[in-house]
C-alpha cells in the first residue's frame, strides 16, 4: 500500500472520508423465492422485482441471492425478461457463465450472456469464474478490457472466496486499471474488508471520481457513509427500509443510524458462516412477511436451522415498527 493510502487509513483520514448529505445509488440482489414444490415462485419474483424498483433500488437479479450458479439458462432468461417486463432498463443483472476448475477464460460465453442483459435494457455486472480469477491480476484487466471493447456499460465484481469457491479479490493495483476501461462505470467490492474498500475509494477519488464503488458488504453497510455505493444482498430482506435509511443520510437526518443499525443487526446475523446461508434466511424472512408462500430454496443452497425464524421475526418486527415510526414522525 501507498504511504498515502496510509496516511488515509489513519482514524482521522477515515472520518475525513465521511461525506453527509450524499446521495446514495442503492442497487439490491433480488432474493429468487421458490414454493413448496421445488419450482421458482414467479408471482412472488416478479412483486418483489416491483417492490424493490417501487422503493427506489435498482433490481439486481442473477446475483448470488438469485442463485444465478444453480439455475438453467432458460431459467435466467425467464429472470431477465420478467425483470425487463416489470423495471424497463433500470435493472443490473450479473453476467455469469459456468465452468469447472481448470478451465480457461470464456470470453465469448461472457460476451453472450452480456448481450442478453443488454438486449433487454440491463447492464451486466461481471460475474467470476474459474476461468476469469485463475488469470493473474494483469491477465484478469485485459479479460475485462476485452469484454469491455465489445459492451457499451458494465460493472466490475470482486468476489471473496467465503462467497463462492472461484472468489478473489485483486490486487489494488489491478483495480486501479480496471477503472482505465471506460465503460466499466463502477465495480462492486465482496471482500468483507472495510480496510480494502476504503482504499479502493482512495484511489477511485483520485483517478475517476465518478466511477461507483458498489460495497457488497452486507457486515459494513454504513461504507455508504465513506462515499460507497451498494449493491447488497442484505437488501433484499427490506428494500423500502433501505430506501429510507438512504434517504435520510441524504437529508442529513441522524435516525440514519439508529435505522442503519438495526439494518446491521440483520446483516451480522444473515451473513455469519457459513456465508451463502444467508439466501435460505431471506427466503425464510418473505415466508414471515407474506412475499412468498415457501421459504425453500433450491438443491444445492446451504440451509439455516429452524431456530433462524424467531430470530427473523423479531428482528423484521423491529424494522418494521422503527420504519412506521419515523414515518409518522415525518421521514420521507
Amino acid at each position: 500500500m501507498t504511504d498515502a493510502a496510509d496516511e488515509a487509513l489513519t482514524e482521522a483520514g477515515v472520518l475525513a472520508r465521511i461525506r453527509p448529505g450524499r446521495a446514495i445509488t442503492g442497487m439490491s440482489a433480488v432474493l429468487l423465492p421458490f414454493t413448496s414444490d421445488g419450482e421458482i415462485d414467479w408471482d412472488a419474483t416478479v412483486a418483489h422485482i416491483g417492490r424493490t424498483a417501487d422503493a427506489g433500488l435498482t433490481p439486481a437479479v442473477n446475483m448470488d441471492t438469485g442463485y444465478v450458479q444453480l439455475l438453467a439458462d432458460a431459467q435466467k432468461t425467464e429472470v431477465l425478461d420478467r425483470t425487463h417486463d416489470v423495471a424497463g432498463s433500470g435493472f443490473v443483472a450479473g453476467a455469469y457463465v459456468a465452468d469447472r476448475p481448470g478451465d480457461a477464460f470464456d470470453l465469448d460465453g461472457y460476451l453472450a450472456v452480456c448481450e442478453a442483459v443488454a438486449l433487454r435494457g440491463g447492464t451486466p455486472v461481471i460475474f467470476p469464474s474459474y476461468g476469469l480469477n485463475s488469470l493473474d491480476d494483469h491477465g484478469w484487466v485485459d479479460a475485462l478490457a476485452a469484454i469491455g471493447a465489445r459492451v457499451d456499460r458494465f460493472i466490475g465484481f470482486e468476489l471473496g472466496a467465503m462467497f463462492v469457491p472461484y472468489g478473489r479479490i485483486p490486487s489494488l493495483a489491478a483495480y486501479e486499471a480496471m477503472m482505465g476501461i471506460e465503460s466499466c462505470i463502477g465495480a462492486k467490492h465482496s471482500s468483507l474488508s472495510r480496510r480494502l474498500e476504503w482504499d479502493r475509494l482512495t484511489v477511485r477519488d483520485r483517478v475517476r471520481p465518478e466511477f461507483r464503488v458498489f460495497t457488497g458488504n452486507d457486515l459494513a453497510i454504513d461504507m455508504v457513509m465513506y462515499g460507497s455505493d451498494y449493491l447488497l444482498g442484505l437488501s433484499t430482506f427490506a428494500p423500502e427500509a433501505f430506501a429510507l435509511r438512504d434517504r435520510m443520510w441524504a437529508n442529513e437526518d441522524p435516525r440514519f443510524h439508529e435505522l442503519n443499525d438495526l439494518l446491521q443487526y440483520l446483516g451480522h446475523f444473515t451473513f455469519r458462516a457459513p456465508v451463502p446461508g444467508y439466501r435460505h434466511d431471506a427466503a425464510m424472512c418473505f415466508e414471515l412477511r407474506g412475499w412468498s408462500s415457501s421459504s425453500n430454496t433450491p438443491s444445492g443452497a446451504p440451509q439455516r436451522p429452524g431456530s433462524d425464524r424467531a430470530v427473523l421475526a423479531d428482528i423484521v418486527e423491529r424494522i418494521d415498527a422503527w420504519t412506521s415510526q419515523a414515518r409518522a414522525g415525518g421521514a420521507t
